[in-house]
């Protein structure tokens, strides 16, 4: 009998052998992504026996068609009600409305972390020599930063009165012809944000967190939220993790939490990446970050991404890339990036063998040098397979 996903007293969630699960198919190229991700699910799920009851919502374009409506009430009631789900890629509306129905989705349901698990599988195409070192996780803010959306344009009178203001009150000097943008980052959204990379650290064995900020210049926000991560460690996690300062770099048996500057990252997850373990940083340093380290495995095309809170059980896990709609219905782009959205969902409710085993099937066909397009073009001796195919040919190999 199918049931919901339920919240229990002591903040983990009660997970039926068949539960309800809201999708979202997603605009371009859902159309064929999500049936491939879905019969691979479905295939593992009753490998170990359980049985997911899928349950449609509707965002964009297909919501808009239907509904009139981008992002309709029904899809936020349901996601709050059912608290997990997974979409493929939305179009973002041009002209009005939401920036991003991705970003009001976070911030509707407070989806504080952006869970970006990134490691290379045996046989993927990669511009790096030995991407088999990068295995990084990437909690990325989800709710604040430049992605709150806080701007006024330039020209209007809501930019002259901003600029005015803050001429006046505190003696900034601001060209007359500047969008004016604020950027909040919060004592409380910094502290709850690393303190769920530091208790994945503690349940995956990881070794080190490390905070990447851009502090040395934008030392009350950035800066701030470096700060507030240390004092995070000394006041909960001391048993267990230990402040570089507080060390000398020398954690013993204790998880090390450090800190390094976005730019100097950027290059030196290229140069030195296994000194990476779990990454804790703001809304835009992970998004660049993200697919920067994205793109030395293989791509966005097969990266999982999650949005999580982990204090009310709510969570969406959705493929990183675009809509591609050029490509959209030709049965013909990669699967990888909901499908292992969905290996992040089964982790999350519970579900590690299926998880697993998704995972070594993938990894089999990939060997097998079975893949879509985007991997053929790229090695040689492949067998290039559509998008349904490619479903095809992971199920037989669970």
């Amino acid at each position: 009998m199918a049931e919901k996903i339920a919240m229990k007293a002591d903040g983990t969630l009660a997970v039926p052998e068949e539960p309800i699960i809201p999708f979202i198919e997603g605009d371009g190229t859902g159309v064929d992504i999500w049936p491939a991700a879905k019969l691979v699910l479905d295939a593992a799920a009753k490998k170990h026996g359980h049985r997911i009851s899928w349950k449609e919502v509707l965002a964009g374009e297909k919501a808009f068609t239907e509904t009139g409506n981008w992002l309709p009430d029904e899809t936020i009631s349901v996601f709050k009600e059912y608290l997990i789900g997974i979409k493929g890629p939305l179009t973002t509306p041009v002209g009005g409305g939401f920036r991003s129905l991705n970003v009001a989705l976070r911030q509707i349901l407070d989806l504080y972390v952006c869970l970006r698990p990134v490691r290379w599988f045996k046989g993927v195409p990669s511009p790096v020599k030995r991407p088999d070192q990068v295995d990084m996780v990437i909690f990325r803010e989800n709710t604040e930063d430049i992605y709150a959306g806080l701007e006024v344009q330039e020209g209007t009178p809501e930019a002259k009165r901003m600029i005015e203001m803050l001429h006046d009150e505190f003696g900034w000097d601001i060209r007359s012809d500047s969008g004016i943008g604020i950027k909040p980052i919060s004592e409380s959204g910094s502290k709850r944000l690393i303190r769920a990379a530091i208790q994945y650290a503690i349940e995956r064995d990881r070794k080190s967190v490390t905070m990447v900020h851009k502090g040395n210049i934008q030392k009350f926000t950035e800066g701030a939220f470096r700060g507030w991560g240390y004092d995070l460690v000394r006041e909960e996690f001391a048993n267990v993790a230990v402040g570089w300062d507080d060390c000398d770099g020398k954690p013993g048996d204790k998880i090390l939490v450090k800190d390094n500057i976005a730019d100097i990252t950027l290059q030196q997850v290229l140069t030195r990446p296994t000194d990476f373990d779990v990454i804790a940083t703001t809304n835009l340093n992970g998004d660049y970050i993200s697919d920067a380290l994205a793109a030395q495995v293989g791509g966005i095309g097969i990266a999982p991404g999650a949005n999580i809170n982990y204090v009310t059980g709510h969570g969406i896990f959705e493929a990183t890339h675009g809509t591609a709609p050029k490509y959209a219905g030709q049965d013909k782009v990669n699967p990888g990036s909901v499908l292992l959205s969905g290996v992040l969902m089964f982790e999350h409710l519970g579900w590690q063998a299926a998880a697993d085993d998704i995972v070594r099937a993938l990894e089999a066909t990939i060997a097998d040098k079975v893949v879509t397009y985007d991997f053929a073009r790229q090695m040689e001796g492949a067998t290039e397979v559509k998008t349904s195919e490619f479903a095809s040919a992971v199920v037989d190999r669970l």
